[in-house]
């Protein structure tokens, strides 16, 4: 023992605090979802391979070690969601951010025409589904609905939310200064201990805000109450000088270049068709 705690290196026990924290993160992730449930299920099929090899039998260790073969091929296929979830907050890290942020600047203007149009939306009790994005691309989620490329402004998000747009039925996608494509599908919530109370409007706004830092804007039609959707929480309810201030908060976190950086800006139709 003690010749053991004498090989014991500093970068020992800095390569256990990094196991440590990496199983901390995780778990974490996985909890209140489907995967932590497969990951106990894992955990079985592991201890019936050691039990089929102490108790010789063949045919059952066969077909589980015949699993084993395959088992980063499986791991991928059952976890995706949480695996694309956990590199999407790698990327959202400080040390790469530096890299994303070009292009994120964002007019005051954009944010009080948004906080007007929910405002608007939310006396006459009209749901709507507003995604304003931040450092990670939403292309490919956009691409799911009808593109506009239309400068923002409240009287064109609270028309596409009538009830006779053809496009009210999803959400609107705004990208930078420039509403992107409208009627768009969003994934819905993976969280397993949400109650039967939230609509399928607020658990699609926090199905996007857990895969992606997007700031998701719910207005809720049966109560006209106006919730944020961020990093997988949802804030509720907010009134209209609340929503501006929480607004302002989160988009000075994600700023982009300095002024003295000339900011490079894609258009929002080349944005969608690449």
């Amino acid at each position: 023992m003690w010749a053991l705690l004498q090989s014991f290196r500093l970068r020992d026990a800095v390569d256990i605090l990094l196991v440590a924290v990496v199983v901390h993160r995780v778990l974490v992730m996985f909890r209140g979802t489907r995967a932590l449930q497969m990951l106990a299920g894992l955990g079985g099929l592991m201890a019936a391979s050691f039990l089929a090899r102490r108790l010789e039998l063949f045919s059952t260790s066969w077909i589980l070690e015949n699993f084993w073969s395959v088992w980063v091929l499986a791991l991928v296929v059952l976890f995706q969601p949480e695996l694309r979830r956990a590199l999407a907050q790698i990327g959202r890290s400080p040390l790469f951010q530096g890299m994303t942020r070009a292009g994120q600047e964002r007019q005051s203007h954009v944010i009080d025409d948004v906080v007007k149009a929910a405002d608007s939306l939310a006396a006459k009790r009209i749901g709507a589904l507003i995604v304003l994005e931040r450092t990670t691309g939403l292309r490919n989620y956009a691409e799911l609905g009808v593109p506009l490329d239309a400068l923002v402004s409240a009287d064109l998000l609270v028309s596409l939310f009538l009830p006779y747009s053809p496009l009210h039925d999803g959400a609107v996608f705004i990208h930078h200064t420039r509403a992107v494509a409208a009627g768009c599908f969003l994934p819905l919530s993976r969280n397993t201990q949400l109650g039967r109370a939230m609509g399928t409007r607020h658990r699609a706004a926090l199905g996007l805000s857990e895969e992606t830092d997007a700031v998701v804007l719910a207005v809720s039609e049966e109560t006209g109450r106006i919730s944020l959707a961020v990093g997988g929480q949802m804030e509720t309810p907010l009134d209209r000088e609340r929503l501006r201030q929480r607004l302002a908060e989160l988009f000075a976190l994600a700023a982009g270049p300095s002024p003295g950086r000339a900011a490079w800006w894609v258009p929002a139709r080349e944005w969608l068709r690449k």
